[in-house]
This record gives C-alpha cells, structure tokens and sequence, in this order.
C-alpha cells in the first residue's frame, strides 16, 4: 500500500483488528479466511498465519463493524477471539503481547470439535457394520446415519465456504462425493470417506499445535524476571520492564535476561542456544551478550541495548513467524485437482441426465440413470483415498525407522529437494567436545592429563567436562586439590601436592612462560584443524597440551555421500568460527558457510531456496527461522524441543543417514502417489466413455468406483515393504 493512502483524511477510522481463530491448521484453511474477510466492505492489509493462527488487517468500521466479520469467520466453522486482554503486570487494559498471547491455554487436541465429530462417525461405522453383519438387509440403511453426521458438519463449511467465495473447497468435494454416493445408494463408502476425511483432518490439527508449541517454547528461553540495579542494589523485576540503559546483574548458571554490553566482570557465556557456539565465550567489559544465553562462572553487570520486544530472541521469534506465514502452501492434491475437477464432473452428470431429453426427447428415466451412474464414476472417493493411504503408509514406514513426519505435505515436499543446509553443532557433530590429541612436554601424557583432570574436577564447562571423560575412560584416578580458582576466560587453577597446576589458553599459558617453539607448531596445527587446545602448566611451566573438538557423527560422511548419491547437494550453515566450520566440512566433503547469526542462516536458505526446494537440518534455538524458513525443516532428535517443534521433520535416532533415507521415502511415497492417480483417473475415464454410450449401467460404476479405491489402497499398502539401502 502506497504511504499517501496511510496519510488521507479517512485512515485514522482504520482500525487495526488482530484476531486468534481457533481451527485454521492447513494452508487452505488460511486462504479461506483471508478470501471471506476481503469481502468485507472496508477490511483491507489482510494477513493470515496458520501457524500461528493469528488473523490481522485494518478494517473501516464506520463501513462494516468488526462483529460482522466475526461473525463471517464463525460461519466457516472457525473460532475467532480478538488478541486483547488486561495487562497482568501494569494492570491496565490493552493489545496482549503476542509472546502472552502465545502462552495462552488451549484445550487438548482429544477435547476439540474434529476429535469428538470423529468418535461418532467412528462408532456409528462400527454399529453400521455389526447390523449388517446381522441383517445384511439392512445394508444402505445402517450405513446412512454415519454418511450424515459427516455431511452435515462439512457440507455446511462447504455452503459457508462457497457464499464467502471459495465454492470449490476441500469440504465441497467431499460434500459432492457423500451426496453422490448416497443417491446411488453406496451409503456405505459415503460414510467411508466421511470417516477418514474427518481423521485426516483430526491429524492435520495435531500437527499444526505441535508446531504452534515451538514458538512458545522460543519465547520461555528469556527469563520471566531480570535482576535490576539501582542504587547499588538489585532487585528483581519482570524482565519484560526492563528498558535501554537500564543496569542487570547476571549471576553465575543466570540466563541472560536482555540483549546488553557487559559494563562490569568477567565470565564465560553459553551462547549456543543463540548462536550454535558449541564453546563457550568469554566475556569482559563492552562485550556483547545476548537475551537466552547462559552465564558459566563469574557474575556480569549488563547495561541494556535493546527492550524486550526486540531482543535476540524476539527477533528469533519474529522469523519464524514470517517464514511460516510466507511458505508456499503445499496444499492436499486433492484440493489442488477440486478446483477443475469438482465443477467438470458435476456439470458433465448434470448435463448426461438432462440434455438428452431437453435436446433430443430421449427417455428421462434412462438417461437420469445414466447421469446418476456417470456422477458416481466421477465420485471422487478413490481420489479421496489415494494420497491420504500413500501418505498414511509413508508416514508408518518412517516412524518404525525413527523418521517423524509432521504431515503429508512435508514428506511430499522432502522428495523434491535438490539441496540439504545442516546445521554443525549437534547436527553433523555429536554436539559436545572430546580430547582428541594429547601431547606431553614433560613426563608423561597419563600424568598430565591426571593433572588436568583434578583441576577440572567438578566443573560444568564444556572443556572441563572432556577432559574429565577422557581421564575416565584412561582409568586416571583424580588426585585431591585445594585453593581452586577460575580466571574467567584465561584459566582454571589448583594446588596438587603443593605444586600450582593450571589449565588455561595457550595465550595465558605464554604469558607465564614462553612455550617450546615445537608446542607453538603444535598448537597452530591443531588450531588450524578446527581444535581447541589448552596449556596444561605446574608452577608455571608448560607440563603438556590437549586439543578438544567438537568431532563429526560417525555416520556424517556416509549421510553426505548417499545424499550425493541421490543427486542432492550438501552445504553446512553454522554460527561456529570460519575455522572450526572448515575444518568439519573438509573431513566431510561438503561446502561450508561459517560465523552465521540466525538472520544470516535465514538469508542463506532463502538465496538457495531461490533456485530450487531446499530442507534444512539442525538442532539448535538459532536454527529455528531457517528450519521454518526452508521448503522443509528436518530436527535432529537430540535437539532441542524447539527445533523439534518448529521442524517439519525429526530425525528421532539422530543419525546424518537417515536424511537420505528420509528423501527416498518420500520420493517413492511421491511415485505411489501418482500411480494411485493414474488407476483412479485411468478407471474413471474407461467407464465414463462406457456408461455415457450405455454399455455400464448403475452397479458397474459402482464396482469400478470401489474397484478403484481397492486398487489405490492395495497400491498404497505396498509402502510398507519398502527398505531404504544407502
């Protein structure tokens, strides 16, 4: 919208409405809110977010009051509630932030509308087909009142629908296919679709909480309350108060509150939840620290940069939001082919049982017959059928091999990538540190690493906690300490057998005590291979060096290579240092993209999503925008729950392999899929020709209708065998 439209004398009477509507769980879903609302007289700037399921335009209301488009969105069967709420803190009244907004309590998935719809069609289908076990007279009857409630509950969405402007709906096809199956007296498969259609649709809104959950999750990393200091004293406040410039205290094991500079101490942060450093990173005065990281050692005095609506994560928040908001849908095939085939099937029955007598006196009789039977050859139950049993059958492969599929339209989409981005950290990486070389410069490397082990006895860094796992796995027994302290950033020291030992940076180690020209070779070697090396020093003098790193899952390179074979190309996208980031890839073969803040991995999936489908794969908070952002996310399973919500896809055995297997299923759930539209298609096309000349009459279309669908789910049920060989 042009700015001068913002500035004319009518845009103040613009209100901006923002509305949560309960229900919206597809793409399609979306569409059709958004088509109802511009319809509005005076609603215009309409956005929609299923993901979230959050509707927001600008509406005249001196034009159309607000309560009419409620009221418009409540006859799609929707539930609708404007974002509004007192604010708990302030105590006034006001817009609900989207953060509190998010967080509100929604009722269980088996409490909803659809789950309780799907019970009774569920138990009356059981009662119909035990009666007819007993009286199979009873055939057409026992079967009708199961077709019904189904029809009922969508046939009116699908009228809702059509006088809001979206007449060929998913609800209006299977509208057309019950009402076709009964007048021809087929109650039975009427009820059929009615039944599945209402599950699938169940699972469509199971999945859509899920996903809605890792947003929430997001915003729970920043802590409810902030130690603010004033007047040399802190207190504690709601961290959603706090303002730029004000002063905190971060303590040691604090999540960091705001987005800041640190003004006063010295610390190691965590930040890996923000930026996928698998190390943590010292801090001094005028570093930079971001909302959600962690504090390791020493306590920091952080002067606010940012408020909390833009804060680190969320900003974080807000990309996730978008992408979901701006994904291509990858609407149901069927709902893609209703838009053509649904009025051509209609008209073409309609046209068999009337033109002929109209046109040419023939016999009404025979020909609305004919035009009856040519309706249920265009019944669309095995169209109805076909992708949901390929898609039902993929999904169970997948989740027996640990390959958890949000969906039919992911496991669609993960076929046509040409690209994977992974993640480093957690992803390609087990996602924590190990001692991977050792070099003694006095005595022996058992005794030094001994050494090094009792200093870090007890300590929570990543660092400490390798080197302590490796003197386990070496059976080195810990020697007692005393007088142990930590040089936030430089070093950890202890007195063992009066004798000074400290663990510390190589820098720090110089500083004591210049280091042989042979270990500095050594450290610049095992730097230059993306390791971390510390310095371990008695009295000052350089006892020995051990290099931690972060080492490649033992199945990364194979998982690289069977993408390769697929013909999907590999890149890694990592917030780690350019160093540490080519060091991995280079072991692995694969193109890297290093020092990434979540914004940049963003912009990165959205250049490579410009050439063709892309999936991301990753484990961390910071990979949460681009997961969302890609054609199709794929989590790690031990990631966090975050990624694993916002993902289309979770790897829940965490093996790199298993992205390759997941793309073969989806190709061949993809190849099912068009042969089940092929038999379906194929019989329709064969007995429309023959019932228009007369040659089927009622019960053949009835048999190649069910024919059809018996083919397409036997077609279907073939999925299950299917193995993945890398």
């Amino acid at each position: 919208m042009a700015y001068d439209e913002l500035t004319r004398p009518e845009a103040p009477t613009a209100t901006t409405l923002k509305y949560r509507v309960e229900g919206m769980d597809c793409p399609s879903c979306a569409s059709k809110i958004e088509t109802a609302v511009g319809r509005v007289a005076g609603a215009r700037d309409i956005r929609v977010n299923y993901g979230t399921q959050l509707l927001a335009f600008r509406l005249d209301e001196g034009t159309s009051p607000r309560a009419q488009v409620e009221e418009q969105i409540r006859k799609l069967g929707y539930g609708i509630a404007p974002v509004e709420a007192p604010r708990v803190d302030a105590g006034e009244p006001g817009l609900l932030p989207d953060e509190e907004a998010r967080s509100t309590a929604r009722a269980p998935w088996w409490k909803g509308v659809k789950a309780r719809l799907a019970g009774t069609i569920g138990v009356l289908l059981a009662g119909a087909f035990a009666a007819t076990l007993a009286a199979p007279v009873l055939d057409h009857w026992a079967y009708l009142p199961a077709a019904l409630v189904g029809l009922a509950f969508f046939g009116r969405k699908a009228v809702a629908a059509a006088r809001a402007g979206s007449p060929f709906s998913i609800e209006m096809l299977m509208s057309i296919a019950t009402v076709g199956a009964i007048l021809i007296g087929a109650t039975s498969e009427a009820a059929v679709v009615v039944f599945l259609f209402t599950v699938g649709e169940l699972l469509e809104n199971v999945a859509a909480g899920r996903a809605r959950a890792g947003i929430e999750a997001l915003g729970s990393l920043v802590p409810r309350t902030a130690l603010l200091i004033e007047d040399g004293t802190a207190r504690e406040v709601p961290a959603a108060r706090l303002k730029v410039g004000d002063l905190v205290l971060v303590r040691p094991g604090d999540r960091v509150s705001a987005d800041g500079v640190v003004v006063e101490g010295e610390s190691e942060v965590d930040e890996s939840p923000v930026t996928g450093e698998s190390v943590p990173v010292a801090k001094t005065e005028g570093a930079t620290v971001f909302a959600g990281s962690v504090n390791a050692s020493g306590a920091l005095q952080v002067k606010v940069s940012k408020p909390a609506s833009d804060n680190t994560i969320a900003r974080i928040i807000r990309l996730v939001e978008e992408a979901q908001e701006a994904k291509a849908p990858t609407a149901r095939f069927i709902e893609r082919f209703s838009a053509v085939y649904t009025p051509m099937a209609v008209l073409v029955a309609a046209l068999v049982a009337i033109a002929p007598p109209l046109l040419a006196g023939a016999e009404w009789d025979t020909w609305i017959y004919r035009g009856l039977a040519l309706l249920l050859v265009a019944c669309p139950c095995a169209l109805v059928l076909s992708t949901p049993a390929a898609i039902a059958s993929g999904l169970a492969v997948g989740t027996r091999r640990g390959l958890l599929v949000k969906g039919g339209g992911a496991l669609e989409t993960i076929g046509r990538i040409r690209t994977v981005a992974f993640d480093k950290t957690g992803t390609l990486t087990e996602g924590r540190p190990r001692v991977t070389d050792l070099l003694a410069l006095t005595g022996t490397e058992r005794t030094m690493l001994g050494l090094a082990a009792a200093v870090e006895n007890g300590s929570s860094h990543p660092l400490g906690r390798a080197i302590l796992e490796r003197a386990a796995a070496d059976t080195i027994p810990l020697r007692p300490t005393k007088d142990a302290r930590a040089i936030p950033g430089k070093a950890v020291e202890a007195v063992i057998m009066g004798k000074r030992v400290s663990v510390g940076s190589p820098a720090y180690a110089a500083q004591q005590t210049p280091l042989p020209i042979t270990a500095e070779e050594t450290v610049a070697r095992w730097e230059h291979e993306g390791k971390t090396v510390v310095v371990v020093a008695v009295d000052g003098t350089p006892s020995g060096l051990i290099a931690v790193r972060d080492e490649p899952r033992a199945d990364a390179a194979a998982g690289i290579r069977a993408l390769g074979a697929l013909g999907v190309q590999s890149v890694m996208l990592t917030g780690d240092n350019p160093r540490t980031g080519q060091a991995i890839a280079g072991a692995l073969g694969l193109e890297v993209k290093a020092g990434l803040l979540p914004e940049d991995k963003l912009r990165e999936i959205g250049a490579l999503k410009a050439q063709a489908p892309v999936a991301m794969v990753g484990d961390g908070i910071n990979d949460a925008p681009a997961l969302a952002a890609a054609s199709v996310g794929v989590a790690m399973g031990g990631g966090t729950d975050v990624a694993l919500e916002t993902a289309d896809a979770a790897l829940l055995n965490s093996r790199v392999l298993d992205v390759a297997a997941l793309v073969g299923l989806s190709r061949a759930t993809l190849a099912n899929i068009h042969q089940n539209v092929a038999v379906a298609l194929g019989l329709k096309a064969v007995f429309l020709v023959t019932t228009v000349v007369g040659v089927t009459g009622l019960w053949p279309a009835v048999l190649a209708d069910t024919g059809a669908t018996v083919l397409v789910t036997l077609n279907a049920l073939r999925l299950l065998r299917y193995r993945f060989r890398a």
